[in-house]
């Protein structure tokens, strides 16, 4: 027979002991423990301080039979290399937590086959809800959940789905001042590499680096825009192919950090000088930006909170399904680092 730290056995412990315990109603420790209602924050606190101390276990199972569900969200997302997907899975897995559900980890490698695939294996009772980060073949299986009404929702993916839910950034405003910060600096010519063009917030960004043109009352220059897929050999092709110009630019916007870090890698092959000879500019504001020498000048985007956002609204779908789909756009914010500066002809 185990024991707590006070010396009780664990398995005579009941919800009425925590609510002693804790200073609350058995009935609001049984919210607590099955995420149901509200609860405020400080009783919250003080049950799950509770369930610790008296070496309380859940039974996941019973709860789970009782209350036909699994308690387990699950999650897509492309790969796990880069620090924009880490963020946002932090942000997920700490609200999860708090819930007591646990998450089902899904890597599609950007295989639109293996994505539609997971999404079925998920909705067939292995889960209650799904997060998909950037998914790939979202159009191939939204309806079905729609019709299904299986809770899900959407991780900075914006243009596919306007009747489901999402999270994610101010995309168009984050290109709109980056362009707008190096145009203030007295950049003319401006590169811009894409993300994956067939995603919304790909999209937004270059629409943002296009309107700010227009606004300062400078051309469009299609030579100056490269196609990339938001990873780092995409962002030093692209590099290489606008340092390459007859009349390159001055300065580049990469469509998010890792294809920045590529164009850093093309502009040091050629023995220039960022910034001096080549200001540079990324969009994420990943953990790693910070570290790069010279320091990234980027645009945040909350990708911790984006994550905690998404997985909120998920849970409040689960346990609320009449409840209308939200879409929420969190602000973005320009970072100021060290990767730019005035071009040569406006330091002369």
């Amino acid at each position: 027979m185990r024991a707590n730290n006070r010396g009780q056995s664990t398995d005579r412990i009941t919800i009425i002991d925590i609510g002693k315990e804790a200073g609350v109603s058995y009935a609001t420790v049984s919210r607590v423990i099955n995420n149901k209602g509200n609860v405020n924050p400080d009783a919250r606190e003080r049950v799950l301080r509770a369930m610790t101390q008296l070496g309380y276990v859940a039974n996941t199972q019973a709860r789970s039979l009782a209350g036909g569900r699994s308690y387990v969200v699950g999650l897509l997302v492309q790969d796990l290399g880069t620090g924009y997907t880490g963020e946002i899975i932090r942000g997920m897995d700490d609200e999860l937590a708090k819930a007591q559900y646990n998450l089902m980890l899904f890597t599609t490698h950007r295989r639109k086959v293996k994505e539609s695939l997971f999404v079925q294996t998920l909705t067939q009772g292995t889960a209650d809800g799904l997060l998909l980060i950037l998914p790939r073949n979202a159009e191939a299986y939204l309806e079905t959940l729609r019709r299904r009404k299986f809770p899900y929702v959407l991780v900075d993916h914006q243009g596919i789905d306007e009747l489901g839910p999402s999270v994610g950034a101010s995309n168009w405003q984050g290109g709109y001042d980056a362009t707008s910060y190096l145009i203030g600096l007295g950049h003319k010519r401006i590169g811009f590499i894409t993300g994956t063009p067939e995603l919304g917030c790909a999209v937004r960004r270059l629409d943002g680096y296009k309107a700010a043109l227009h606004d300062h009352g400078l051309p469009l220059d299609p030579n100056l825009i490269r196609e990339g897929d938001f990873y780092q050999p995409t962002g030093y092709k692209g590099g290489v192919d606008l340092l390459n110009l007859p009349d390159r630019p001055t300065a580049i916007f990469a469509s998010n950090d890792m294809m920045a870090f590529g164009v850093m890698e093309a502009v040091r092959e050629q023995g220039l000088s960022i910034p001096k000879d080549m200001s540079i500019i990324g969009f994420d504001d990943i953990p790693m930006a910070a570290n790069v020498h010279p320091r990234l000048t980027t645009v945040r985007q909350p990708l911790e909170q984006m994550g905690r956002v998404a997985t909120t609204m998920l849970l409040d779908l689960i346990n609320n399904p009449d409840q209308q789909p939200e879409k929420i756009e969190l602000p973005t914010r320009l970072i100021v680092g060290e990767t730019c500066c005035a071009p040569a002809q406006a330091r002369k």
